[in-house]
């Protein structure tokens, strides 16, 4: 016979007035965390109390009831209901819902109320992605939604955007075969067919981490803190259909531009508009570029024009500025610290008064018909206009215009042009512009590196040593004594030697982009501007200046005039006689090993990093191995030695970025690269790769193997 299964009894509920209510000592719960007790107060009164209270009867020390109800599970409601009844919004004797424990039952208060806290399931954050989807898809906007659940409008968004990825990578995400990290950074793009592509291509490998997702889905954008989107603008680039990716997750400087053509179309458009203003006044003509090379303004003529006087009007103001800024610093001259609003106002007097000294340049109207304008973007987006260049073949002056009947100037056609036509060379804009280099094929044979790389890396070395020379003049006297001395002693040779004396400046026919923004070539931007500008107009008052200088100053200027001269590019020996022989080249770069070492010259901290611009993604397999190898150690060599080029040339970026790896041609001679990182490691019992890393390549193996030592490479 079956036994018959025992039926349980679930505890009555009840309405319980809240002043018949109190805190059990037996709750489990001390530490606060999650929502706080107003915001839940502010719940409750919205939406009422969604769930009971667990309460027992408290009993005198005859075990008969009091009528008075200990909460042991549901004190945090309480204690809202009870800022609720303190703010007059709840009555005292307000019926509560409650759950009646029977009080003869041998399961302890402690016991419900850690039963109450455990057994409960949080909710999994898609479910919450998706309920916040759904109340706006009823009508509740996104502060509604916020307000109601006492969070921020930004979370709500990211809550939202979440739920806006491709139903397959929720589904993914919900059986835990990717984390939320991975999740938020899918987020970037509204693309969900481009979603589903890039987790189908990566799903299955370890390069999947969130910062990788967000690479591989931007790698065909812009930047919003791009030189070029800075000057168009989002607002416009907008306005002109373009779309922007933003990521709600991490700080992402504005974003990234999807439309990269649209962009460089507005770019081109802006430039044009600008150049066509400025043809106006009457320039021969306008170059426009989005970017200029370093030393474009070499071998031209620079305009002095005059800066346009200042109206009695900005007289007065300057004036009444500067008299201002004198009485308050009078003012509070003994003080430890300026108020707030005074030190405000010294500071708006500072601006104003700059203003006033930035004034537009004049020209002669002769010297505008026969020189020219750059126009281009700078690194921080905005419009770059440099006046006033005149090129070798217009350096003859114009005649004088003949006179009409009337006694007036004829108007003087320039270069056969219409008088009334303006005389302004066709802009001609070229952005980008660096030719592709062929990718290498695989072989077994390390490979020299290209000569072109070569010659952009020590055109950067060149420029970061004649900065370092500059501000050593001690080396740069030493430096140029050692050249006058083989020019002068007959037993001595002259060529091929790095001080190019003359001062003649070698430019830079092959240079990577960006050579002009690099730190070095700021710095001597910088204090060639500061001599320039403290050197006579007049020629003949030059000798009477300089011997008015002090020695320190003497020497100052010194070194800086000899720093162009130095030459440490590398370029391809002629054999042939006709230009610099190899052994010249070698002699050269040895020869400025030696200022390099005499000056401490340090490319790490002259700026240069490895990229996959600067050098990774321009050189073979092999060498970039080498290079994490040598940079970062063996470990992390074998971790991306599977990948295809271009993604090994990302990873090793990325591992080679604080290590201060430099590729050997800017490297001080005699100095060996060796990572440190394999001296730290054990040698003994390592960690086994796993196995998808331990895998060999599908692609052959290596590029190249060792070639030949090259000294330009020192």
């Amino acid at each position: 016979m079956a036994t018959a299964v025992q039926k349980i009894t679930l505890s009555s509920s009840r309405d319980i007035p809240f002043n018949k209510l109190v805190l059990s000592q037996s709750n489990v719960r001390r530490v606060k965390a999650g929502l706080s007790i107003e915001e839940l107060a502010e719940d409750i009164a919205r939406r009422t109390l969604l769930q009971s209270l667990n309460v027992r009867p408290v009993l005198d020390a005859d075990g008969a009831e009091t009528g008075m109800f200990e909460i042991p599970a549901g004190g945090r409601r309480y204690r809202a209901l009870q800022l609720l009844v303190k703010q007059k919004r709840l009555a005292k004797t307000a019926p509560v819902p409650c759950v009646v424990r029977d009080p003869a039952t041998d399961i302890l208060a402690e016991d419900d109320s850690l039963a109450e806290n455990v057994q409960r399931a949080s909710l999994h954050p898609l479910d919450q992605f998706r309920a916040f989807e759904a109340l706006r898809e009823k009508g509740k906007s996104e502060e509604d939604i916020a307000a109601a659940f006492f969070t921020s409008v930004n979370v709500v968004k990211q809550r939202l955007r979440l739920a806006s990825v491709s139903p397959a990578l929720l589904d993914v995400y919900a059986d835990d075969g990717m984390s939320l990290e991975q999740l938020m950074a899918f987020t970037v793009t509204a693309d969900q067919g481009r979603q589903e592509q890039l987790w189908q291509a990566i799903s299955d490998s370890w390069q999947k981490e969130p910062y990788q997702i967000r690479r591989m889905l931007t790698e065909k954008t812009v930047r919003a803190s791009d030189r070029r989107a800075v000057f168009v603008g989002l607002d416009a680039y907008e306005a002109a259909g373009g779309g922007v990716l933003r990521d709600l997750f991490q700080s992402d400087d504005g974003g990234w531009l999807e439309d990269v053509a649209l962009l460089d179309r507005l770019v081109a458009e802006n430039l044009k508009t600008e150049a066509e203003t400025i043809a106006a006044e009457g320039w021969k003509w306008i170059e426009v570029a989005i970017d200029f090379p370093y030393g474009h303004t070499r071998g031209l003529c620079e305009l002095d024009g005059m800066a346009a006087d200042l109206s009695a009007e900005e007289q007065g103001t300057i004036e009444a500025l500067k008299a201002e800024y004198a009485r308050l610093e009078a003012d509070y001259d003994g003080a430890d610290e300026l108020p707030d609003e005074v030190d405000r106002r010294l500071g708006e007097i500072e601006t104003a008064l700059a203003a006033f000294d930035d004034r537009p340049v004049i020209y002669q109207p002769a010297d505008i018909a026969r020189a020219g304008v750059f126009v281009g973007i700078d690194a921080e987006g905005t419009l770059l206009v440099d006046r006033g260049y005149i090129r070798p073949e217009d350096e003859v002056p114009v005649a004088e215009p003949e006179q009409n009947s009337d006694g007036e100037p004829a108007t003087v056609a320039v270069d056969g042009a219409q008088p009334s036509a303006a005389v302004v060379q066709r802009a001609v804009i070229t952005i980008g512009g660096q030719v592709a280099e062929p990718e290498d094929e695989d072989d077994d044979a390390v490979k020299p590196l290209p000569d072109r790389l070569l010659t952009e890396l020590t055109a950067e070395r060149t420029l970061a040593l004649r900065d370092k020379l500059a501000i050593t003049p001690s080396v740069a006297f030493q430096a140029v004594l050692h050249k006058f001395c083989l020019d002068v002693f007959s037993r001595y040779s002259s060529y091929g030697t790095a001080m190019e004396i003359s001062v003649r400046s070698a430019s830079f026919p092959v240079q990577a982009q960006g050579l002009k923004d690099t730190p070095a070539a700021k710095a001597i931007d910088a204090r060639h501007k500061t001599w320039e500008e403290r050197l006579p107009k007049d020629r003949t008052d030059l000798w009477d200046w300089l011997t008015a200088l002090t020695g320190d100053e003497q020497a100052a200027l010194f070194a800086h005039c000899a720093s162009f001269g130095v030459n440490a590019l590398y370029e391809k020996g002629d054999r042939y006689g006709g230009g610099a022989t190899p052994h010249t080249v070698e002699q050269r770069i040895a020869d400025a090993d030696r200022i390099a070492s005499a000056v401490d010259l340090d490319m790490v901290e002259a700026g240069w990093r490895p990229t996959v611009e600067s050098y990774l993604g321009r050189v073979p397999k092999r060498r970039i191995l080498e290079a994490v190898r040598e940079g970062a150690g063996k470990r992390a060599a074998q971790l991306i030695d599977h990948l295809k080029k271009g993604d090994m040339a990302k990873e090793a970026e990325r591992l080679l970025a604080e290590t201060g790896w430099l590729p050997e041609p800017l490297r001080m001679a005699g100095v060996d690269q060796t990572a440190t990182v394999d001296a730290t490691e054990p040698e003994g019992d390592r960690e086994a790769l796993p196995e998808f890393l331990a895998g060999d390549d599908e692609e052959s193996p290596a590029d190249d193997a060792d070639e030949p030592h090259m000294i330009a490479a020192e």
